[in-house]
């Protein structure tokens, strides 16, 4: 809410330059003749001032005298007291909106001395006035003194605001990088889980694949062994002959026969008596 009634009257902010330049065009348009009186009559009241102020006890002719020759300087320090009013009044809004330093100075300066010549140039279909280059550079010197002062004025009342306002800013700065930076280590570390993730699941993909393979490779060496022993075994079995397989035949039958009749052999424990003695061996070279 605060920044949009903020929005709005920053614009308004330039109604004091606008009343200015009405104030300055509307002197401008008056006639010769009346801005002569007018700048002889405010002439007259500042001698007229002065007299009364430091009691000199100057009489009416000699005020007259003086108002006329004072004039001329009160003319010309008015054009530049109108366009230091005008500058200060352009100037504050720009502070406002954030324009400081030499691009102040620049655009405000532009548009107080394009206002000026255009005032001149505008005097110039006035009865009994006309342009002069003189008079645009004492307006061009009272609107420097106004940036200036403006500068002078904003630096010094509005320093301690400004130097509030960028700690403040650079203290959101901080917590702003520092948001980032979590936010990016956050982001890094779920990245590395991921890929983590990732790695298992391509590793988990890759064993099963070499798994499948080695099955595959397995169940074809099985089935092309069992490929090459049949045509040998189809072989063997085409070239046996009659009498070759009857005596197959006969000696299978004929074995278990033959395991039959064998009788079973003694143990040595058995075959002796129990008195029997040993049997002594008489070798050639025992005897006489």
């Amino acid at each position: 809410m605060k920044k949009l009634i903020l929005f709005f009257l920053k614009p308004l902010s330039f109604l004091p330059a606008i009343c200015m330049m009405y104030v300055i065009y509307s002197f401008s348009a008056q006639s010769g003749e009346a801005s002569g009186s007018l700048s002889y009559t405010v002439s007259y009241k500042i001698v007229e001032i002065g007299n009364d102020t430091f009691d000199v006890g100057i009489s009416e002719d000699q005020l007259g005298y003086y108002a006329k020759r004072i004039e001329y300087p009160v003319r010309k320090l008015a054009h530049m007291t109108e366009y230091f009013c005008l500058a200060i009044a352009v100037s504050f809004p720009f502070y406002v909106y954030g324009l400081r330093g030499f691009p102040l100075m620049l655009v405000a300066g532009l548009i107080c001395v394009g206002f000026a010549a255009g005032d001149e140039y505008h005097q110039s279909f006035v009865d009994g006035r006309g342009p002069s280059k003189k008079d645009v550079m004492i307006d061009s010197i009272g609107a420097f003194f106004g940036i200036i002062t403006v500068r002078i004025i904003c630096w010094t009342f509005l320093a301690p605001f400004r130097v509030a306002q960028r700690m403040e800013e650079r203290a959101r700065r901080k917590e702003m990088a520092r948001r980032q930076a979590e936010e990016r280590e956050r982001d890094r570390r779920e990245l590395a889980r991921f890929r983590a993730a990732e790695r298992r699941r391509a590793e988990a993909r890759h064993f099963a694949e070499e798994r499948r393979r080695t099955e595959l490779y397995s169940a074809e060496e099985r089935r092309s062994s069992s490929q090459r022993s049949a045509p040998k075994r189809r072989k063997s079995a085409e070239h046996d002959t009659p009498a070759r397989q009857a005596s197959k035949s006969k000696s299978a039958q004929a074995g278990p026969a033959r395991s039959e009749q064998i009788p079973a052999r003694r143990k040595p424990s058995q075959s002796r008596s129990v008195n029997a003695r040993p049997i002594k061996r008489v070798s050639a070279q025992t005897k006489p």
